[in-house]
Formats: C-alpha cells, structure tokens, sequence
C-alpha cells in the first residue's frame, strides 16, 4: 500500500484518544497541560499552506506515546497537520517500513506525508534526551535471570511513566526535537 492509503485507513485523533485503554488520563493530561510557546507559532503557521499530514503508528500502552503525541497534535494543529492514527501492530506491513535502528518496532512514529502522499519525514520515537533517560534508567535493571526483574521491571516502568506525565522538561525535549525536525523542512 501507498502512504495515501494508509492515511485513509486511520483513526482520528479523538478516535484514537476514545479508544484508549492504557495512559489515556496522563496522554489528556499533558495534551490539556502543553502550549506552543507564542513566539513559535509562526514556524508552524508557516506550515499551513503545505497542507501536510501525518500518519501515527503507536498503541496505547506505550509510554513514549502518551508523552509525545500530545505534543505533536499541539504541533499539528498550529501548522494544520490533519492526523491519523493506526495501531503499530496491526499495520506491521508499515511498522516494518519504518524500524528504529533497523531493527526495533519503536513506537511512536510519525510519518508526515505531502499532497501527493510523498514522504517529508518521519519522526520517532523520543527525543535524544529522552533516550539517555531511558537508558539510565533501565542500566540498573538487574539480569532478566534474577528473580527480582520482572518486579524491579514494573518500578522502573511506573517511574518512566511517572516522569514522562510530570516532568516539564521532557515535554520540552520532544517539542524541542519535534520542531526542529518540522522546520528543518519548511525551507
């Protein structure tokens, strides 16, 4: 399938947010608690008239999801980026188009598309510092042999998750990352 198409097969961010079963109330949260800073409003109004659109291959259990699309919808609806939603996997026809590091079904991702269905760019799925947070995070995670993993896995996962909901500075992270990459092609 063409990206065109994929688009048309998605749900609607309100669609998408409806269906949530998993971090819906913390992806709300930030959604409700995020604005664009004003003086960035231009760089993305400046967006507008290429009437782009994006595809968003997530699901509702990841945490990267919940703390990154709502910033991207802020994102989209200053610069008029109609959005749809697929869930990764159902759609790993598409996932596997788009693997991080060329191995890793790492979600979210967001693929934005011009008119044509022609790819401007993808993104996903965090930001760098995000990364590192990640990453120093689950290095103390003891060996997945050790009996104490699975227990020290769920505390490490409702920490990031903690973090991802509250932490200000991670929503900067991603917006920051988001619009650089947004307005790295608008030129």
């Amino acid at each position: 399938m063409v990206l065109n198409d994929w688009y048309s097969k998605g749900l609607s961010a309100q669609e998408y947010v409806d269906s949530m079963k998993q971090h819906q109330e913390g992806f709300i949260y930030i959604y409700e608690h995020f604005k664009i800073p004003t003086e960035d409003e231009p760089l993305f109004a400046n967006l507008r008239g290429k009437k782009w659109r994006a595809i968003i291959l997530t699901e509702d259990w990841c945490g990267d999801a919940m703390l990154n699309i709502p910033i991207f919808l802020r994102i989209a609806e200053v610069g008029r980026i109609n959005t749809q939603f697929l869930a990764r996997d159902e759609n790993l026809d598409l996932m596997d188009q788009y693997l991080t590091n060329e191995q890793s079904r790492a979600i979210p991702k967001i693929i934005i598309i011009d008119q044509e269905g022609e790819e401007v760019l993808n993104w996903g799925p965090r930001a760098p510092e995000i990364q590192q947070f990640i990453e120093n995070a689950t290095s103390s995670l003891p060996s997945k042999e050790e009996s104490q993993f699975a227990d020290k896995q769920k505390e490490m996962y409702q920490f990031i998750t903690k973090a991802f909901r509250d932490n200000e500075d991670f929503r900067y992270y991603v917006y920051q990352d988001l619009k650089n990459a947004l307005t790295s092609r608008t030129h």
